[in-house]
């Protein structure tokens, strides 16, 4: 029993950040073995199988201990690991099979360097006979705990429900309950490694050979036929115009959100562009040029601005929980980080000898390529003089990144305004002018427009409303997520998440509760490289926090505090508003503590 314990602690301690801890641990149990365990290392080279100390006289005088079967090589070979552990050496293994520095094997191992194992070459996800075979419906069955955890990965069926608690990860292994975890790995790439697949592989139970379908349209006449390909982790609010979000456990992760994981936020098809055929059209008072796109990524200097982009609707759902809106149901994901690069906005103009400061005009508006059937196209102004107070930060971007705009997200060009909401910040930019009024488009007047609690759709004046521009302050946990269960008796929690305050204003505290806001305790900034009244990227922080005792459930909150001292009103309901819109109450999270069984 103690070799088995060994050999399953030897795999799932082995991606163990602390490999000292890991090492002792295994040790330990291998000592209850008759073999040595300490400062041990297997010799493939010698003519007959031996076990060699590593102490100098030991080694002169060549003592041998005959490995007689199986049995006792497999236990020697574990402890040899558990040494090598305990010592803080390193081990991994390693697919080459015709590598020249590891060519012996034993055992199905190959074994080289002391401290230092090879598998066979694993093959993870291939069909494998003597499995039965199970389909997509089957493994969606099992998500939870309850029900037993299944992931996909290549045409491989895994039972992972046991190895669940000892994912070094934590939780968010559970994102992949249910389905294929490929998805997961190319975020998390660090799993890409065969240590990973050996493990993996021992929790094999069956194959798929189901192949998913491209949901693309045959239908000629569909709009959206042409849509670009997206990454399967985002979460559809809507297929058609298509928009979706990250899972929230990941937003978090990295200060700045890679691409496919960026929330998308269509309000029509995504248009086909022809970069041969493009141009970006200014209505000057000096002239009506038009500019290729070669001519803005060589003519200009580029310019960049890492900024947040957040969705006027962002955290909606809570909003419904109050009384029904009319929206696109929005978690707490539809908000992103990003480098934006391009031309200076002002730069742009001043080539052009227009000076933004002296021009004679109330707005600057902004004009798509995505066009509604009758021809009209996507349109959104801000006011002149927040343009002004902008000006050196707006961004006519070509690059997200480091790389150039995905389809979603407006290649060629987006007009980027940092700090102010998303609805703002025109995908598919082809044409910009000054007006004595706002944008005429509908999403510029009939949307994105904040009221009362009190104002309904059947008391409803656009026309009296002022149009979103910066938006308020705002925070969310993105880890651990609604529901969750915590580890079996803990005496604490650790939040991670993000806040964000619209117009440049950084994020000076973030206070977070785990008794439903009754004690606070202040989280850890991570500072994002900005000034705090130029300060457009999102904050992320981190705080570990005690838990209530006793309690089995218990309400985790969050809420920031500005550079100016604005904060977040406490409950969704006085700020409830028939379109969901700036749901920026503090952010709420139940989580279960499941008691220690005595």
């Amino acid at each position: 029993m103690a070799n088995f314990q060994c050999f399953t602690l030897a795999k799932r301690l082995s991606l163990d950040a602390n490999l000292k801890r890991a090492g002792l641990e295994i040790t330990r149990l291998c000592r209850s073995t008759s073999l040595p365990t300490a400062g041990n290392t297997y010799n493939p080279n010698a003519g007959s199988r031996t076990f060699h100390t590593n102490s100098e006289d030991s080694h002169q005088q060549g003592k041998r201990s005959k490995w007689r079967d199986s049995s006792a090589k497999k236990s020697a070979l574990v402890c040899a690991l558990a040494s090598a552990a305990g010592a803080g050496l390193y081990w991994t293994v390693s697919k080459d099979k015709n590598s020249d520095k590891h060519p012996k094997t034993w055992q199905g191992l190959r074994l080289s360097l002391p401290g230092k194992v090879f598998a066979a070459e694993i093959q993870p996800g291939v069909l494998r006979s003597g499995l039965p075979t199970y389909s997509a419906a089957d493994v969606a069955a099992h998500d939870s705990k309850e029900k037993g955890i299944w992931v996909i990965y290549g045409n491989g069926v895994y039972d992972i429900t046991e190895y669940v608690s000892q994912h070094p990860g934590g939780t968010k292994i559970l994102m992949a309950a249910g389905k294929s975890i490929e998805p997961f790995w190319e975020v998390y790439s660090v799993h890409k490694n065969d240590e990973i697949f050996e493990i993996m592989e021992s929790y094999r139970i069956g194959n798929i050979t189901e192949v998913p379908e491209k949901s693309k349209s045959s239908d000629a006449n569909d709009p959206y036929k042409d849509e670009p390909e997206r990454s399967p982790l985002l979460i559809p609010s809507s297929q058609k115009p298509f928009n979706a979000e990250p899972p929230v456990q990941m937003l978090a992760d990295q200060f700045l959100t890679p691409n496919d994981m960026f929330y998308v936020r269509n309000h029509l098809p995504v248009p086909c562009v022809c970069i041969d055929n493009f141009t970006l059209d200014l209505k000057l008072s000096t002239g009506s040029p038009s500019l290729t796109f070669q001519q803005l990524t060589k003519d200009f200097p580029k310019r960049s601005v890492t900024a947040a982009i957040q969705c006027a609707g962002n955290r909606r759902s809570e909003m419904v929980k109050v009384k029904p809106v009319k929206g696109l149901n929005w978690g707490s994901a539809a908000i992103s980080n990003a480098k934006f690069s391009g031309v200076s906005l002002n730069e742009l103009l001043l080539r052009y000898n227009v000076d933004i400061d002296t021009v004679r005009a109330k707005y600057i508006v902004f004009e798509g390529l995505d066009t509604q059937p009758d021809g009209s196209p996507y349109g959104a102004s801000i006011p002149l003089e927040l343009a002004r107070l902008l000006k050196n930060d707006i961004i006519v971007a070509y690059e997200m990144n480091g790389q150039p705009l995905p389809r979603d997200h407006g290649y060629p060009l987006r007009i980027i305004i940092p700090g102010v909401v998303g609805a703002r910040q025109v995908k598919w930019l082809n044409k910009i002018y000054f007006s004595p009024e706002e944008s005429t488009s509908h999403w510029q007047r009939r949307d994105y427009k904040g009221f009362n609690a009190s104002t309904d759709w059947h008391n409803v004046d656009f026309d009296k409303s002022v149009s979103i521009s910066q938006l308020p302050v705002i925070s969310a946990i993105c880890d651990p997520v609604e529901g969750q269960e915590l580890e079996e008796g803990a005496e604490e929690v650790t939040l991670k998440g993000y806040a964000w305050s619209g117009g440049g204003r950084g994020i000076i505290r973030v206070d977070v509760s785990a008794d439903g806001g009754k004690t606070w305790h202040e989280a850890t900034l991570k500072p994002n490289g900005q000034t705090p009244y130029h300060s457009y990227a999102w904050t992320l922080w981190e705080a570990d926090i005690p838990l209530p005792k006793g309690e089995t459930k218990t309400e985790l909150v969050v809420k920031a505090v500005d550079v100016s001292y604005n904060v977040q009103p406490d409950s969704v309901a006085g700020i409830w508003n028939l379109r969901g819109c700036l749901s920026n109450a503090w952010h709420r999270v139940n989580v279960k503590v499941p008691l220690v069984e005595a």
